[in-house]
């Protein structure tokens, strides 16, 4: 379909009414939440239909700054706009007199690594690329707006559901003019949203289930064997015991649990660092919250405020396994750029099979996961503990519970040094042993250095993944780092003999 058809559309696939220009200003930004490099907007309307207000608004979301100036592109045919997430590209081509111009403009060239909003899509024929969303306004009255989507090539109609369905959270939550904001998620398919509203503001989870029902007999996935969060359930029973027993978890808002749909406290945005690095202060105030985590008595099944059960699952021997095999399937190949061989895929199970077994009876209890800088939050006006906020624990199992204090003491996205490492796992077993008089410190500083050591062979894999499966190159920076801390972590005699093989075989970039 030509755009020129555009306006003879007698069956879109999707028609909303919009009653004023505040609902315009909420559907740009339900657009912006789901817009992704490569979407082209052909934007249609007569004049005062309201395209500039949405534009305008679309742009305004993206940058995360109502003032940003968005000037009409009608003269310069184009306005381009670096913004945080990607590029945009605002195209007027109401000026232009022949189709064949719009090839001089780049749009092509600007789709490959952002997105494009065209007004007057009439204007450039057939020479607009095909996958693209075409949206219509047109208006009823003098408030009233009718907006068309029709949807070629492109998955946008599916994404902009979900961004309805969010819309709808709000609404049944009673945020009804809510703006939303994209916020900085992590590394997995989870996406998060501020959402604010006069004086008030909450973030937003979207955690959609993360895998359809397997057929009978079918093979586990790597998520399933190491026990990663399926849906969003999780987060909420861990979440509300961390809460209840006056941990710094969110306090959830609402909940829609089927849609994959939480709505949080806002714990704000201030992290553990301080102008990129480690603070010691805040570094020691996660550790000492870890001790005295670690000094209580947790549950292996959690009652839900919904009353459903959740039990958390045990890390088995098969999930410490998988997890380590990510630094030969993804690592090694990266490094050596051929797979790693069967015989040293054996001889390096056998090793850490048999590491494990030298701290099989350390002490278990919650492991949160993901315990690091990215998922702490600091609250300069508490008092004690209290200053550490959680926002990362859907993933927790039964296990070693050392592995939080690694996670944190070698930090995957930042450098810790020796030193800072030194002290605040000092100030841990200071706290622990104040606790609890018969903490054996021994057994625990083997398992430190194990589970250290295990979480640090899954990053290096993980880090290689999210760059060339994910397109995120950008973690392959962290290599160089986590491969010192794994030097640092191997140097304890419960693992002589993995240092040995990691020294024979583990491939270095230079």
């Amino acid at each position: 379909m030509s755009a020129q058809d555009l306006r003879q559309i007698s069956s879109p696939d999707l028609q909303l009414s919009l009653a004023d220009e505040a609902a315009t200003v909420r559907l740009a930004e339900d657009l912006a939440a789901v817009l992704q490099p490569g979407d082209l907007i052909c934007l249609s309307g007569d004049l005062g239909a309201g395209k500039s207000t949405l534009a305008r608004a679309l742009l305004r979301a993206l940058a995360d700054d109502p003032d940003l100036e968005v000037p009409s592109p009608t003269f310069t045919l184009v306005q381009s706009y670096e913004l945080p997430r990607f590029a945009v590209s605002h195209f007027d081509l109401y000026r232009i007199e022949e189709p064949e111009e719009l090839e001089e403009l780049g749009l092509d060239e600007m789709l490959e690594t952002g997105a494009a909003l065209v007004e007057w899509p009439e204007m450039g024929s057939e020479l607009l690329p095909t996958n693209r969303v075409w949206l219509n306004l047109a208006g009823e009255d003098d408030e009233t707006r009718t907006a068309q989507f029709m949807f070629e090539e492109t998955d946008f109609g599916k994404r902009l559901e979900r961004s309805r369905t969010i819309r709808a959270f709000l609404d049944q939550g009673g945020w009804h003019r809510a703006h939303r904001r994209h916020l900085k998620g992590d590394a997995s398919a989870r996406t998060y949203e501020r959402v604010f509203e006069d004086d008030r503001s909450a973030v937003l989870m979207n955690s959609p289930a993360l895998y359809a029902e397997k057929a009978l007999g079918a093979e586990l996935s790597y998520s399933e064997i190491v026990h990663l969060a399926q849906d969003v359930r999780p987060f909420v029973a861990i979440g509300e015991e961390l809460f209840r027993r006056g941990y710094g978890a969110p306090e959830i808002y609402a909940q829609d649990l089927g849609a994959g749909l939480l709505l949080l406290e806002d714990l704000g945005s201030e992290g553990v660092l301080k102008d990129g690095i480690p603070d010691p202060e805040r570094y020691e105030a996660a550790t000492l919250l870890l001790a005295r985590m670690h000094g209580e008595s947790w549950p292996e099944r959690v009652i839900l405020s919904s009353a459903e059960n959740y039990s958390l699952p045990p890390y088995d021997r098969r999930a410490l396994l998988a997890e380590v095999d990510l630094f030969l399937d993804w690592y090694v190949p990266e490094m050596t750029g051929k797979p790693a061989p069967d015989e040293l895929r054996d001889e390096y199970h056998s090793l850490w099979s048999a590491a494990f077994d030298r701290i099989a009876s350390a002490e278990t209890g919650w492991v949160l996961r993901d315990y690091h800088s990215p998922n702490l939050l600091w609250r300069a006006d508490r008092d004690g503990l209290d200053r550490i906020a959680l926002i990362d624990f859907q993933d927790a199992v039964i296990g070693p519970v050392a592995y939080d204090v690694g996670s944190l003491l070698f930090d995957a996205r930042v450098e810790v040094s020796p030193e800072l490492e030194r002290h605040l796992f000092q100030a841990y077993l200071s706290a622990r042993k104040e606790r609890q008089s018969d903490f054996d410190e021994a057994a625990f500083e083997a398992a430190y250095a194990v589970m250290s050591a295990q979480r640090i062979a899954k990053v290096l894999g993980i880090f290689v993944r999210l760059a060339r499966r994910d397109g995120k190159p950008g973690y392959l920076r962290h290599l160089p780092r986590m491969n010192t801390y794994l030097d640092r972590a191997l140097n304890h005699p419960v693992l002589s003999d993995l240092k040995l093989w990691y020294d024979r075989n583990r491939p270095v970039s230079s």
